[in-house]
């Protein structure tokens, strides 16, 4: 691991988010999925997931989490799945909001794989970051969004 004792502790905040693209049959079926609320459960998971970033990703610090939250919203083509994390540390919390997002994911294409398996999870990203050394970041708006 890099060290980053050196580095002061600030306030440190990520934003991500995935898609999962799936058929209009698959989204009208969510409701009465027989695992229970596919949504409720990738928002748990994926606060779950980033809790635990540190023992999946080898070279990640262990952070005190101070905040996680998950959101899902059902589009016309998939689900969006947006994450945030916010942390008082020595280095950036990008990696723990990008897993939370995509176990969240992971999660939803998890309980409806049943229905279909040509669900796709696309587009994990990074749409924002603050606090530390690097500054801000903010993704620039794509061109190819997704139908909501």
């Amino acid at each position: 691991m890099v060290d980053v004792s050196a580095k002061t502790q600030t306030v440190r905040e990520a934003e991500a988010s995935a898609f999962v693209r799936m058929k209009r049959a698959v989204l009208r079926a969510l409701p009465s999925n027989p695992k229970g609320d596919p949504l409720e459960v990738a928002r748990m998971a994926g606060i779950m997931g980033a809790k635990r970033t540190a023992d999946l990703i080898p070279m990640c610090h262990p952070l005190p989490l101070s905040f996680i939250d998950v959101t899902t919203e059902v589009c016309e083509n998939g689900v969006q799945v947006n994450s945030k994390a916010a942390t008082t540390a020595q280095t950036g919390v990008e990696m723990e909001a990008l897993m939370a997002a995509t176990v969240a994911a992971l999660t939803v294409y998890d309980m409806c794989k049943a229905l279909d398996k040509g669900i796709a999870i696309r587009e994990i990203v990074l749409q924002r970051k603050s606090g530390g050394k690097s500054g801000d970041y903010q993704r620039k708006s794509s061109s190819n969004r997704l139908k909501k």
